[in-house]
């Protein structure tokens, strides 16, 4: 069981011991360092934040506590109920909200939940923010204001409706082609509320022939929720057995695209991105943005257009701050999250369909042959356990110097751009690991890099 408190909110399996798991005792604790901090940002008395929830079982208790704790610290509510992560985010600045909370255990499993928090413009909150909301919460000094001076409560369930309006008036999203091409579409939501958006978003599209798998909106997961190769065979063969143009598959609280081909092949999560990039680079100049850890893909399509590629350190606040500071035109992260900034900035699966969509209707192509005109590599992924008293810091700072004449970047750990492929090395901020990431142009070859990589931190240990 696990309790993990960070700058981005607070993230537990549910049940067991306040301050070890995600209990009603934690949940008040956050939630109340939350509105000190919402009063403090916005220096209001009384703030209003929107509050969302995805569908996972602990969602409905945990969105009363939590609302019952910013009323009674003096915090409006507005509470969209059932919503996606985007959904939340386009919603709070649309509001007026001087904040947001966002119930979702993003792609953990069932048993997890997490609060999810967002500043006045719908953004995650920085390091800086979350450390100040940290201090709040590990002091305990809260004072809760009398009767008259506590917060309001009112419903506003139609913001996803609402969000599904404005991604339909996106200047790339290509309504006539999409009907046109009268896709027939798999969608796996994982019972969760991609079960409710992605019908009413394909339904505006023009999108009629849908196959839908795990489509309650139960949060009883029929997989592993993380859109991952491994947990979607099911959807896969449904994709091929129902003769679809292609599959569509989101985590739970709909931040992340997955995409199947049509002859049942992953596209690949970090392709979807790329996929987006190429069409948005055709249509719109200009740099794009993925982190580290995410494939020189999107870097090689991107000098192809002519455009500049930056990488920004891991984390979606990361990517985001790297593209208001070079004006990116697009990016995200390799795990399917599409950040499209004239839109929002935030992941978006919703806006990334309909973007996708446009692409491969506009194309005249089909999935595996979309795929296949991007350069090919393959990823892989590896960690080096680390033991009591060894700081990860001081052995990354050794592989530094040891590679100080190769293209290296140090703003998250170390990458090392090699002409064959990269790696990545970062200490997690949950575990006492170092995560080693690789990529070259075969599966055979992004392991074995990773393995050797793997060797040389254990020689230093």
């Amino acid at each position: 069981m696990t309790l993990i408190s960070s700058i981005s909110g607070t993230r537990g399996t549910i049940g067991g011991s306040p301050g070890d798991n995600l209990t009603p005792v934690d949940a008040v604790q956050f939630a109340a360092a939350f509105a000190l901090f919402i009063k403090d940002q916005s220096n209001n008395s009384n703030p209003t934040v929107a509050i969302g929830r995805d569908a996972r079982p602990s969602g409905s208790w945990l969105s009363n506590i939590v609302v019952g704790t910013l009323n009674a610290s003096g915090v409006n509510v507005v509470d969209l109920g059932l919503s996606t992560t985007p959904t939340v985010e386009v919603a709070v600045p649309a509001l007026h909200a001087d904040g947001g909370i966002i119930l979702t255990a993003s792609h953990n499993p069932a048993n997890w939940n997490a609060l999810k928090l967002l500043n006045s413009k719908g953004e995650f909150i920085n390091a800086e923010e979350g450390g100040r909301l940290l201090d709040f919460a590990k002091s305990g000094d809260f004072t809760f204001p009398e009767v008259e001076a506590t917060g309001w409560y009112r419903k506003d369930e139609g913001w996803i409706e609402k969000h599904v309006e404005m991604i339909l008036t996106h200047p790339l999203v290509n309504l006539e082609a999409i009907k046109t091409a009268n896709f027939k579409v798999a969608v796996d939501p994982v019972n969760s509320t991609g079960g409710l958006a992605i019908p009413i978003l394909l339904k505006e599209l023009g999108v009629t022939n849908v196959e839908m798998i795990n489509g309650d909106v139960s949060g009883n997961f029929a997989h592993n929720p993380e859109p991952l190769r491994e947990h979607l065979v099911e959807t896969s063969q449904l994709v091929t057995q129902k003769a679809c143009d292609l599959g569509i598959v989101v985590d739970p609280d709909v931040d992340r695209l997955a995409m199947i081909s049509e002859n049942g092949e992953m596209f690949g999560e970090e392709y979807t991105l790329v996929a987006i990039a190429d069409y948005y680079m055709g249509n719109q100049a200009g740099p794009t943005v993925s982190n580290l850890s995410s494939s020189r893909a999107l870097r090689s399509v991107t000098e192809h257009a002519g455009q500049s590629y930056f990488a920004s350190a891991v984390g979606e606040v990361n990517v985001v701050t790297k593209m208001k500071e070079v004006g990116a035109v697009i990016g995200g992260e390799g795990n399917g999250g599409i950040i499209v900034p004239d839109f929002h900035y935030g992941r978006d699966a919703l806006i990334g369909i309909a973007l996708f969509l446009s692409h491969l209707a506009e194309s005249g192509k089909k999935m595996s042959e979309l795929r296949s005109g991007y350069p090919h590599f393959e990823m892989a992924k590896n960690k080096v356990q680390l033991k009591p008293g060894m700081n990860p810091d001081e052995l990354i700072s050794q592989m530094i110097l040891k590679y100080s004449n190769e293209e290296t970047s140090t703003i998250d750990g170390l990458k090392i751009d090699f002409s064959e492929g990269w790696v990545h090395l970062r200490k997690s901020n949950t575990e006492p690991i170092i995560r080693i990431y690789t990529e070259s142009s075969s599966k055979e070859d992004a392991l074995a890099l990773a393995e050797r990589f793997e060797k040389e931190l254990l020689s230093l240990i």
